[in-house]
């Protein structure tokens, strides 16, 4: 799990603040962000001071004011995301975009911190040839960055021994045990953030390594053709044909799932049906049509929905979906964020349970 998802999921609190806020990779258009920024700070510290006292808002805008100042925008992600509240405050970047939005509530919002985690175009790109090895992580067709320190990682064997080079066998043995070293880096390096992993390699290559990977579940795929030479973006734009491929596969099949739920009727689209059956244990995975909010009100464990432009007023749950969202994840559920209007004729929220 993402370990400030791990955090913030069990902070439970008055005037939790959460400000979501699309941002920008290059100038110009990345000067523009600490503007917006402090533009949503002021409206958090307005809502903070119509709900509380002065003395219980001070320590939260003073802790949004410091990590407003921290933040580096010459190296946004496309969005950014601060959690603050009397006594915590943390701020992240992510390669996914977000709407601009103020939460306060007695949690953090985490839909989208879960969405990262869980989005199926963030991967990785092992550039591998006899030679040497890169690392890229990518999101989409974009390159998140391409990792250092130890990559990349050079094959001094195959470049000396030149005995074992005088056979195929040999040959084939010093491959090996070079991409065995490549692959222990690759998952020290990886494990607070396993993703996907594409090989962009030779198909001979792509043999060996597949010998040697401790994780081959990790691996979905590789681009037959030397590519120690070309840039990041370059390589990562054809990756992202066959990685769209796959993710649109994939999103079939968790669709699927939904239908065939749908069939044996263990599915609910009511509000209130749906978070008594997370709070059961019974949510088995949430889908949810990508950028789908609804504040609402609970009382007594009755979800009654309200107008966007009630959402403000205290009491009301910025946004019932994000709680449904972590309750989900603490009972072992997951979430499906759907780019199309498939979900549409189910209300853009649905429930598999699990009985």
């Amino acid at each position: 799990m993402n370990p400030l998802l791990q955090k913030v999921r069990n902070i439970y609190q008055e005037g939790c603040v959460t400000i979501t806020l699309k941002t920008h990779r290059t100038r110009p258009d990345n000067e523009k962000d600490p503007i917006n920024l402090r533009n949503l700070i002021k409206e958090a510290e307005k809502r903070l001071y119509n709900d509380y006292e002065k003395r219980f808002v001070w320590p939260i805008i003073e802790n949004l004011n410091k990590l407003a100042e921290k933040i580096d925008h010459s190296h946004n992600l496309d969005s950014l995301i601060i959690f603050a509240s009397r006594d915590f405050a943390e701020h992240t970047t992510l390669p996914v975009t977000v709407g601009d939005r103020v939460v306060i509530d007695n949690t953090f919002a985490t839909r989208d911190l879960v969405r990262a985690m869980h989005q199926e175009s963030a991967y990785y790109v092992l550039v591998l040839s006899r030679q040497k090895a890169r690392l890229i992580e990518a999101f989409n067709d974009m390159v998140t960055e391409e990792k250092t320190g130890p990559f990349p990682v050079g094959n001094i064997l195959y470049a000396t021994d030149k005995e074992k080079l005088s056979t195929s066998k040999g040959q084939d043995n010093l491959i090996e045990e070079f991409f065995n070293r490549v692959d222990k880096i690759f998952s020290e390096t990886v494990k607070d953030n396993p993703l996907p992993l594409f090989l962009a390699t030779e198909t001979r290559n792509f043999h060996h390594y597949l010998k040697v990977a401790d994780k081959r579940d990790m691996i979905i795929g590789h681009l037959n053709q030397n590519r120690d030479a070309e840039k990041a973006r370059s390589i990562v734009s054809d990756v992202w044909n066959e990685m769209s491929l796959l993710i649109k596969k994939r999103n079939k099949e968790r669709l699927n799932e939904l239908f065939k739920a749908v069939s044996n009727n263990k599915f609910l689209t009511d509000y209130t049906e749906m978070w008594n059956a997370i709070k059961q244990g019974r949510g088995k995975t949430l889908f949810v049509k990508k950028g789908f909010f609804k504040p609402a009100l609970l009382v007594n464990d009755e979800v009654t929905l309200v107008d966007q432009h009630l959402k403000d007023q205290k009491g009301i749950i910025d946004d019932i979906i994000d709680e449904m969202i972590e309750l989900n994840l603490q009972y072992g559920g997951d979430t499906v964020f759907i780019e199309g209007d498939e979900i549409k004729k189910f209300g853009n929220v649905a429930l598999i349970t699990r009985y």
